[in-house]
């Protein structure tokens, strides 16, 4: 079996990708749905144990990432999906809770898990208690029932019960349940005084529990298309027009550059993502997808918003650079879409031939789809 198991990614990515965390005026606008109206919803926030017991699960995840959305947005008709991520240690460490809402943008949401680093901790109980709390009551949730709405608590050590000030387990599970949320709960590794709290935790909000290895098992496949995908990859970036604000356009690009230093597998990855959503890149300020998206109009466009190579061209020149980029681009999704379907294929293979019950990514998959059914979103059988 051609697998490797997942390591860490370069800390470039997550420099490069730091202005990415904070959306811009254009990074708001441009966060419309990407699938088409009355299309299925999910939004998922992963709570992460940041300890210094949890390096190996985290790197596995920054690894994973683009899978386990490329699988939540596999429904047809796609998805829009959202994540968020809550990072938790414990009172006294550099943090308790590190916090990033709900996005679309998943380009962002890769960026902010790339700042996760394990750390911290040294007793066994963690601040599980206020990062649960947070999930439920501080994101921004929708408040329809009709969309998909998951959280997924993933740890090794209990929760600390003797904060007085903190809103405890049993509380914030009733609250989940009033407003549709599912809380999931994955332990790593086999403390034995975790396991039945995270069972408590998980029955309470109409969830499921698992065990998983404290590394958090997960395989990364390479496969022989990942190299002339990584060549199509850059050369979409050749295509990317970015727009708006310099700061907006710095975030495209850097976004770009990223994608284009990550492991190879992981750069798959989000090439096979952004093909299911039609987009180049995540998060919006391309000018070719937001022109083709109607999000945007060539004329309402300012001078000073445009990149350098456009500035001083005619409208008349600018649509015709514009078409030019769009055909191109064009003639590239479309090989790109033949290689990640044959990538998927030898992935779906590969993964066949494994042994075992699958890490953590392979998990969030099969709770994913069966707990979807609720809310009438069907996935395909077998697929990886």
């Amino acid at each position: 079996m051609n697998t490797r198991t997942a390591r860490p990614t370069l800390l470039v990515l997550a420099l490069l990708l730091a202005a990415a965390a904070a959306p811009s005026a254009a990074a708001v606008q441009a966060d419309k749905p990407a699938a088409a109206a009355g299309a299925p919803r999910i939004e998922v926030c992963f709570v992460l144990d940041t300890t210094g017991s949890m390096g190996g699960l985290i790197e596995g995840a920054k690894l994973k990432i683009w899978s386990i959305a490329n699988q939540m947005v596999s429904a047809k008709p796609t998805p829009r999906l959202k994540i968020a991520l809550i990072g938790y240690r414990d009172r006294g460490d550099e943090y308790v809770t590190r916090f990033y809402d709900l996005s679309e943008d998943i380009d962002a949401v890769y960026a902010n898990l790339q700042k996760f680093e394990a750390g911290g901790g040294g007793d066994t109980p963690e601040s599980v208690n206020q990062a649960l709390h947070e999930a439920v009551a501080k994101v921004a949730w929708s408040p329809d029932r009709g969309v998909l709405k998951i959280i997924f608590l993933v740890g090794d050590c209990p929760p600390h019960m003797d904060y007085p000030d903190d809103v405890k387990f049993p509380k914030t599970c009733e609250a989940a349940v009033k407003k549709d949320l599912i809380i999931n709960t994955v332990q790593c590794g086999n403390h034995g005084e975790t396991t039945p709290v995270w069972q408590d935790i998980a029955g309470r909000a109409e969830g499921k529990f698992v065990a998983i290895g404290q590394s958090g098992d997960m395989q990364v496949v390479s496969t022989p298309m990942d190299a002339e995908l990584a060549k199509l990859n850059a050369e979409v970036g050749r295509t990317l027009v970015p727009y708006g604000s310099e700061r907006k356009r710095g975030e495209v690009m850097a976004k770009q550059v990223a994608a284009e230093a990550a492991a190879a597998p992981a750069a798959a990855d989000r090439l096979a993502y952004n093909a299911s959503t039609g987009k180049a890149v995540q998060g919006g300020g391309d000018l070719v997808d937001d022109l083709k998206d109607n999000r945007v109009k060539l004329e309402e466009v300012k001078a000073d918003e445009l990149p350098a190579e456009m500035k001083n061209l005619t409208k008349e020149q600018q649509a015709a650079y514009l078409k030019a980029k769009a055909e191109e681009r064009q003639k590239v999704q479309a090989r790109i879409a033949e290689l990640v379907k044959k990538r998927q294929e030898y992935i779906n293979e590969e993964m066949r031939k494994a042994a075992g019950k699958g890490g953590f990514d392979e998990q969030v998959r099969t709770i994913v789809t069966e707990q979807a059914k609720s809310k009438g979103i069907k996935y395909a059988t077998g697929d990886k």
